[in-house]
């Protein structure tokens, strides 16, 4: 009894010092950038008492210790409540922008109160604003120094993660192509086993061998321990090198295969994910809710089902509509003496749309064509006859779509969401495109996750529809504000650097 006790009390301690190998890599990177913030945070405080008097507080030149104790105190806990996610593999460039806001605005908020309740803030409300966004470009733009550093040392060989997959689905080749897209990921792909290669297979990706290979490669295989000195070359005895992740791609059928996936990645400290399968073009993620005791899968998970979801989306529709509304009014009879001049007819063009939950609406824009007899079933192209110049401008610079405001302010409509189709394109792709409807499970946009990632314009051909059906349930499924100020953001830019799908 005292043996297999102090066995596993071992085999404890070597799967912990294993997983501290494991994080040291990113642990480190983490203190480092840590580290960083706090040095240039520091900085900007010195330059600002020592070169900027006329804009630091008088309390802050009368106890400068305290504004640096403050400072340094608020960064301390912003940095404990927010973090970074710079040395994570997979955040992307948006998500470490959206940190550093958060850091910087909370640290910030924390010295001003500090500051406020221990002395006079005579002219600290002005110097923390200024401070705020000076911070915020600072540390942003160290994130993109680091970043690059990270990404070089990375395609070096070091702090990399190799992993394989299992199964053949499509999914495996999509999930592929986003692990390797960034090379600041530091993933390193072994290869796959599967029963059947895998159609379409690029070359860069090794068959390892069918599920009975990989099971007996698993029977073999032991992690490296790292309480002792031992020599790594023997892992070259084993079929393949140290694997860090599993992506496991498996049919619900196989599911004693999964298991035994599962205790062999535990067993040997390797992190296991599963990937959800696809039919078709559609992946089956299938996300957990629990109903009682009852634990059940939806597949489609809408974080704007949420009460609380709803009133931040709509309370800043309608705040940002009136706010756009307002500034519009003294431009419409200039838009609309323009627009007469070059093309007899109506200021608006109003089309019937397909809206939530596939209700139909009146959609408003700028007319950027002459009136004529297709506009119900005839897409723009890029050279259309039926434009006329202003309105070619209108619509390349997307000022056309300002009128949907007004929809916004009805409820119609969302500043961001899946567009709005027309109702012959809705019966159309309705019938040939299985999830085509779903995306009507959310109030259409102004502008949307689609438009802004390059899945915009003219649908020449089924697959372009399909692409764009595809990134607007991702966007249902995804919702965040952060994630609608980010596309509100890229569509903004579009009016200084038109879309050149924009027409």
């Amino acid at each position: 009894m005292f043996f297999a006790r102090f066995a596993l009390s071992l085999q404890s301690q070597n799967t912990k010092m294993a997983q501290r190998k494991y994080a040291s890599g990113n642990e480190l990177i983490k203190g480092l950038v840590i580290l960083a913030d706090f040095v240039i945070m520091n900085l900007l405080l010195f330059i600002a008492a020592r070169y900027f008097k006329e804009l630091y507080p008088s309390y802050l030149r009368v106890a400068p210790r305290i504004a640096f104790i403050m400072a340094n105190i608020s960064m301390v806990i912003s940095q404990s409540t927010i973090g970074i996610i710079i040395h994570r593999r997979r955040a992307t460039l948006d998500e470490v922008f959206i940190q550093v806001m958060k850091l910087c605005g909370l640290q910030s908020a924390i010295m001003f109160l500090c500051v406020r309740i221990i002395g006079d803030s005579g002219g600290m409300f002005k110097f923390m604003v200024i401070f705020t966004i000076v911070e915020i470009f600072v540390i942003a733009c160290s994130r993109i120094v680091e970043r690059a550093i990270i990404r070089v040392s990375r395609q070096a060989g070091r702090n990399t993660r190799s992993v394989i997959f299992i199964g053949n689905d499509p999914a495996i080749l999509m999930l592929y192509r986003n692990l390797i897209s960034d090379s600041s990921t530091g993933y390193k792909v072994l290869g796959y086993y599967a029963n059947e290669m895998m159609e379409n297979c690029p070359q860069t990706i090794k068959y390892l061998g069918s599920i009975d290979d990989f099971n007996q490669m698993a029977e073999g295989y032991s992690a490296p321990s790292y309480d002792d000195n031992t020599d790594t070359n023997k892992l070259k005895e084993l079929r393949i090198s140290k694997i860090d992740e599993v992506f496991c791609s498996l049919s619900h059928d196989e599911n004693k295969e999964i298991v035994q996936i599962m205790k062999f990645c535990d067993k040997n400290i390797i992190h296991f994910y599963y990937v959800p399968r696809m039919e078709g073009n559609f992946m089956l993620n299938l996300q957990p809710e629990q109903l009682g005791e009852t634990m059940v899968f939806t597949n489609h998970y809408e974080p704007l089902s949420l009460p609380f979801n709803q009133f931040v989306k709509r309370t800043f529709d309608i705040i940002m509509s009136l706010i756009v509304c307002i500034i519009m009014l003294p431009f419409l009879p200039i838009i609309a003496y323009l627009i007469k001049r070059q093309s007899p007819g109506p200021l608006f063009f109003k089309q019937e749309r397909t809206g939530l939950n596939g209700k139909t609406f009146i959609c408003l824009k700028f007319r950027s064509m002459h009136v004529n007899n297709q506009s119900d079933t005839l897409q723009a192209t890029e050279d259309d006859p039926r434009k006329f110049p202003l309105g070619n401008f209108l619509r390349k610079t997307n000022l056309d779509e300002f009128p949907q405001f007004y929809n916004v302010l009805k409820g119609d409509m969302s500043i961001v969401g899946p567009r709005p189709h027309m109702l012959t394109h809705t019966e159309q792709y309705g019938k040939i495109i299985d999830k085509y409807m779903v995306r009507h499970f959310s109030r259409p946009g102004i502008t949307g996750y689609a438009q802004v990632s390059g899945s915009r314009g003219e649908t020449k051909e089924l697959w372009q529809m399909e692409e764009r059906i595809q990134k607007d349930i991702w966007y249902i499924e995804n919702w965040s504000f952060w994630l609608d100020i980010k596309i509100i953001l890229k569509t903004a830019l579009t009016i200084f650097i038109p879309d050149k799908k924009a027409y």
